[in-house]
């Protein structure tokens, strides 16, 4: 990244989040707000990697879930780093069950984590980044979202990706010519994953790296001129 900007990483305490905030972080981030629903031990962890390696930081909780919540998160990031250039949709845990076992609580709450906690972040970081003509939205997919097939295992997580491709793709189009890209990065299954009940992993499997590089560059002054884009970072898995 050209000159110091801000980061805003949901679901940073731990895991992909992490590895996404110190990748921003190392390549000239000046701040990166640490978001966390639950874990606090995990946040202040990735917080004190970060200031490790010389950016600021600092952690705060939200559930996501809510719109009012959402709204404080990045309030509460504007008004301690004055601005947020960068967001990063990471929230959305996976649910494996047949689809026909789902409750309507199932069902609601993958939505609420996947969906509407990046559609309630990006509407609230929206207006600032406009107001300084610059910004960049990366939201976490799934790397056979837009391929509309059949998963009877995980219904709610992937109709809820798929619709997050689609709110990506929207927010891409509207913001053409204010300075802001808005894209997807779509990881397959990576190492450390769980893998369904069946299924044989591929010798080569991906890692958080290679999710966190890819959303780097896409947060970056190179990527520019790209905007509704869904980058797989998967390799062959499920091609």
């Amino acid at each position: 990244m050209s000159g110091t900007k801000i980061a805003l990483v949901t679901g940073a305490g731990k895991g992909m989040g992490r590895e996404i905030a110190l990748s921003l972080a190392g390549a000239g981030g000046a701040g990166v707000a640490v978001h966390y629903a639950r874990d606090r031990a995990a946040a202040e962890e990735t917080v004190r990697l970060l200031k490790k390696a010389g950016a600021g930081a600092f952690a705060v909780q939200a559930d996501l879930t809510r719109e009012r919540e959402a709204v404080r998160l990045v309030g509460t990031v504007e008004r301690r780093f004055g601005r947020v250039d960068i967001l990063v949709n990471n929230v959305g845990p996976i649910l494996m069950k047949r689809w026909d076992a789902l409750t309507a609580s199932d069902w609601d709450s993958m939505f609420r984590s996947v969906l509407q906690s990046a559609f309630y972040c990006m509407k609230d970081a929206l207006p600032g980044m406009r107001e300084r003509g610059w910004g960049r939205i990366v939201n976490i997919g799934y790397s056979r979202a837009e391929q509309l097939a059949a998963f009877p295992t995980i219904t709610a997580y992937a109709a809820a990706k798929t619709g997050l491709l689609i709110l990506t793709r929207t927010a891409a189009a509207s913001e053409v010519g204010a300075g802001i890209t808005v894209n997807m990065v779509s990881p397959g299954l990576l190492k450390g994953g769980r893998l369904p009940a069946g299924q044989i992993a591929p010798a080569a499997l991906g890692t958080y790296a290679d999710v966190a590089n890819a959303v780097r560059f896409l947060a970056s002054e190179e990527a520019a001129a790209i905007t509704g884009t869904n980058l797989i970072v998967a390799g062959t898995w499920k091609m």
